[in-house]
C-alpha cells in the first residue's frame, strides 16, 4: 500500500509540473477582461478561455441595457406599463441586488440607471446643480419599486420612465459565472480579472495562494501591501480620476442614488468575499456610506473584509484583515 501511495504521489507530481499558466487579455462588457487558467497545454488552457469568453457574452446579453433585445431591456420599456416575464437567472440576480439594498439601506440600487445624469465629470462643469435639480435627477430612483413575483418570475418597475442597470455587479457577477463554469470543465486553478473584479480558486503555479496587491491612489507606483486571497474575490473600485471641486469641496462620480449627491471623503475601497459580484456591490455602497458606517456595516458581515483609502491618503481597514505590509 505504502509503494502505491508513493507512485501515485510521483504520478500527481507529474501530472503537475505538467501544468501551465494561459492568460488573455480582451475586452468585454465593454471593460478589459483577464482571464488566466492552469492547465496542461495551450490547446487545453485556450479551450478552457474560449469557454469563460462564452459565458460571459452570454451574461452581457442577459444583463446590458444598452441592447435593445436583452431582458433588462424588456424591463425598463415595460416601466409602468406591465411586468415582464424573465429568466430564472435574471430574477434571481435582481432579488440578490434588492436584499443588497435592504443591507445598505439604500446605498446600493440597481434603479440608479432612473437618475438624471446632471453631473458632469469630463471637465464641462463649471457650476454646482441647484438642489432643485439634484432632488429631481432622483425622483424616479427607489428599489422599493421594483416588483418582484416569485411564482411568475416576473419583473415590474411602477414608475414610468424608471429603468435598472447593472453597471455596479455585472462585470462581479460574470466572473463568478466564469469560475463557477470552469470549474466543473475540470478546471483547478485561475483568476478572472474584470477591470479589478477578481473572482480565483486554487493556487498559482508555485503552490502559493494568488495574491493582490494593495496601492494608495496617491502614490500609485508604491504598493502598500499584498493580500493573499484562496478561493475568493476581491474588488477595488477607485473615484480618484472622475471628480470636480466646488466651494473648496471635491464630489466624485460615484453618486449617493438616495440624494443625487456625489460621494466625498473616500477615493480607494478594496472588498474581500466569497462571491465578486458581492464584493462589487458592497465597495460602491461603502464609498456612499462612508468610512465610519460603511465600516461598521462591513464589520457586521461574515467573510466580508475591506480597506479604505480617503482623500488624505488615510488606510483604515475592516477589524479581521491582515495586512502582509511591504
Amino acid at each position: 500500500m505504502k509503494g502505491l501511495i508513493t507512485s501515485f504521489i510521483i504520478l500527481l507530481s507529474i501530472v503537475c509540473s505538467a501544468q501551465q499558466s494561459y492568460t488573455r487579455t480582451l475586452k468585454l462588457m465593454g471593460s478589459r477582461f483577464d482571464i488566466t487558467v492552469i492547465a496542461s497545454d495551450s490547446i487545453t488552457g485556450n479551450k478552457y478561455i474560449d469557454t469563460a469568453v462564452a459565458e460571459i457574452t452570454r451574461i452581457e446579453k442577459l444583463i446590458s441595457s444598452w441592447d435593445n433585445n436583452s431582458q433588462t431591456s424588456l424591463i425598463n420599456k415595460n416601466a409602468g406599463i406591465k411586468p415582464v416575464k424573465v429568466d430564472i437567472e435574471l430574477f434571481k440576480l435582481v432579488e440578490r441586488a434588492i436584499a443588497i439594498s435592504k443591507l445598505t439601506d439604500g446605498a446600493f440600487d440597481i434603479s440608479y440607471a432612473s437618475m438624471d445624469r446632471i453631473w458632469k465629470f469630463d471637465g464641462s462643469m463649471t457650476v454646482m446643480p441647484s438642489k432643485e435639480e439634484i432632488k429631481a435627477s432622483v425622483a424616479k430612483v427607489g428599489f422599493k419599486n421594483i416588483i418582484l413575483d416569485k411564482t411568475k418570475h416576473t419583473v415590474y418597475l411602477k414608475i414610468k420612465g424608471m429603468k435598472i442597470g447593472f453597471g455596479a455587479i455585472g462585470k462581479g457577477y460574470a466572473a463568478d459565472k466564469t469560475k463557477e463554469i470552469l470549474i466543473s470543465k475540470g478546471v483547478y486553478s485561475g483568476i478572472i480579472n474584470a477591470s479589478g473584479d477578481m473572482n480565483t480558486w486554487g493556487k498559482q503555479m508555485d503552490g502559493s495562494d494568488w495574491k493582490v496587491a494593495i496601492t494608495n491612489p496617491l502614490n500609485k507606483n508604491k504598493v502598500f501591501a499584498l493580500l493573499p486571497i484562496s478561493n475568493g474575490a476581491v474588488v477595488t473600485s477607485g473615484n480618484y480620476e472622475k471628480y470636480v471641486n466646488f466651494n473648496g469641496k471635491r464630489y466624485t462620480h460615484i453618486i449617493d442614488p438616495r440624494t443625487g449627491y456625489p460621494s466625498s471623503g473616500i477615493i480607494s475601497v478594496t472588498v474581500f468575499a466569497p462571491k465578486a459580484e458581492l464584493a462589487d456591490a458592497l465597495a460602491t455602497s461603502v464609498f456612499v456610506m462612508g468610512i465610519d458606517v460603511g465600516l461598521d456595516r462591513i464589520n457586521q458581515l461574515p467573510q466580508i473584509e475591506c480597506i479604505i483609502i480617503d482623500d488624505k491618503g488615510n488606510i483604515t481597514k475592516s477589524k479581521n484583515i491582515k495586512i502582509d505590509k511591504l
